[in-house]
């Protein structure tokens, strides 16, 4: 599989990722818990980049790869999240939750962890 997305531009994404964690309820039109679970994933996917090993981390305490791997559970879990949470009825929240998990899962798939995009073979 061709792993098209290196370190910056992944790090660029999680920040973007985080804003529309931030915005998604309101634009989306949810509130209740959808809306916290998405705050609450904003701050820990915050957390996770700015702690991550990476050039837009800051703290760097979290190997790159460890942070795809985490990614890769989280985007399970959040196309699970409805049902897990009791608000699968909640079509705007649902199918919000199934996207984002859907995107992070292919940002996941296509992201170089190692490092190996771009070195010659």
């Amino acid at each position: 599989m061709l792993r098209s997305i290196g370190a910056l531009s992944h790090g660029i994404i999680d920040y973007l990722m985080v804003i529309i964690l931030i915005i998604g309820p309101r634009v989306a039109g949810f509130t209740g818990k959808q809306a916290f679970f998405c705050y609450l994933l904003a701050a820990v996917h915050l957390a996770m980049t700015i702690a991550t090993r990476f050039p837009l981390g800051i703290v760097k305490i979290i190997r790159f790869p460890l942070h795809g791997a985490i990614e890769a559970l989280v985007s399970i879990l959040l196309i699970l999240l409805p049902w897990l949470a009791n608000f699968s009825n909640g079509v705007l929240s649902r199918n919000f939750f199934i996207a984002i998990g859907l995107l992070v899962g292919v940002i996941a798939l296509l992201t170089d962890y190692r490092g190996r995009h771009g070195r010659q073979r």
